[in-house]
């Protein structure tokens, strides 16, 4: 491994604004490094005008398993830029870290994974099997290029996929899901004083939060990694004015599902609830889901989960934690491909991620790098 090769990478990946946008000039980047490399296969796959996924695959020496490597190229917005003391798009670097938004979600993990490859393409290691990296869009705003990308095929052969986000260096193997959902209540405008001439919208709100609040406190079986069912309502908005009774109304929720509570029947019980309150007359509710993604069931004994977790450990020279993620990740999507497969979710980042002076650790940074590339030519020797 060169280490400073390593670094600059890092660095560079930190200077492009990708914020929620503008993925095509992360790829383009990433696609120059592989450009000296013609056993690399790059395919840039195009979401939207300036949003490109890339997909750079390597073929060993004779036929093998299909192993995944995934890294999203987003990162959410910095902010107020005055409080940061590193600059967010600087890519500043001091003898224990490196700051800059994504540094921990995620480039940090990407640059790792692209590191490995470079060294794997340099060295010309050998290995059986193929290595297919995927560097997605949007997955800060609800993982849609892994969505495009498992629509189109590219993950139909995998056999096992690596997750780069962070985790603190522990293997993480299940995750939770999300769904997150707008409901609109349409009621009828009136005076305060006289509020059977109109429909209160707000009122119709509070009648959906009731009952969903009843049928989540039915949900009582509790994961024993990744806890109980979450539900909070975090936005509420309608009205015009204090003596007004409001015609419209919207209250926005979000829902952490666990693999005891998956989503599309926890979906399906929620649209039969909105389907009954509309049954009375007063109610005119519409149900809009955002971008859910499933929980990740997984098996912590599943032989590629030990692989990690004894190449981690033995690694960093102390025992490694299984765990389970409170959050979600491109894996949502990407198990939706054609063939089950097992996926462990490591990354050198920690808990700074969309906070004022992210950083990664360059030691976790570089440990990370020498893991990565033990686990993949161990799975496929």
């Amino acid at each position: 491994m060169d280490k400073r090769k390593a670094l600059k990478i890092l660095q560079d990946l930190l200077k492009i604004k990708s914020v929620n946008n503008h993925e095509a000039q992360v790829a383009d980047y990433i696609k120059l490094l592989f450009d000296q490399y013609p056993a690399a296969q790059v395919t840039e796959v195009n979401y939207a005008p300036g949003r490109s996924n890339l997909v750079i695959t390597l073929h060993g020496d004779q036929p093998g398993k299909t192993l995944g490597l995934a890294g999203h190229l987003d990162v959410v917005s910095p902010g107020d830029v005055t409080a940061w003391q590193h600059p967010p798009f600087a890519g500043e670097i001091d003898a224990d870290n490196i700051y800059g938004r994504g540094a921990s979600d995620m480039k940090g993990g990407l640059a790792a994974l692209i590191n490995v490859l470079l060294d794997l393409l340099a060295e010309k290691r050998s290995f059986a099997g193929t290595i297919r990296l995927f560097a997605t869009v949007g997955e800060e705003t609800g993982n849609y290029g892994a969505a495009q990308l498992t629509h189109q095929g590219f993950a139909d052969e995998l056999d096992a996929l690596i997750v780069a986000e962070p985790s603190h260096l522990q293997v993480e193997y299940t995750h939770r899901g999300v769904i997150d959902y707008e409901l609109a209540a349409e009621g009828k405008a009136a005076h305060s004083a006289d509020p059977a001439a109109g429909n209160n919208a707000i009122d119709q709100l509070f009648r959906f939060y009731q009952a969903l609040t009843a049928l989540m406190a039915q949900k009582t079986a509790v994961d024993p990694v990744l806890g109980p069912l979450l539900h909070n309502v975090t936005q509420i908005a309608g009205g015009e004015q204090i003596n007004s009774i409001p015609a419209r109304a919207r209250l926005y929720g979000n829902i952490r599902t666990t693999p005891l509570y998956p989503n599309q029947p926890l979906m399906a019980e929620i649209d039969a609830l909105v389907a009954q309150l509309n049954q009375a007359p007063e109610n005119k509710l519409t149900l809009t889901y955002h971008y859910p993604e499933s929980p990740l069931p997984g098996n912590p004994q599943a032989p590629f989960v030990q692989l990690f977790h004894q190449v981690a450990s033995n690694t960093l020279g102390q025992p490694v934690e299984i765990v389970g993620d409170g959050g979600a990740t491109d894996a949502s999507e990407f198990i939706r491909a054609a063939q089950k497969f097992p996926v462990v979710i490591f990354g050198p980042g920690n808990a700074s991620g969309h906070q004022v002076d992210e950083y990664i650790a360059i030691k976790d940074y570089l440990a990370a790098i020498t893991i990565y590339q033990q686990v993949i030519l161990q799975f496929l020797r």
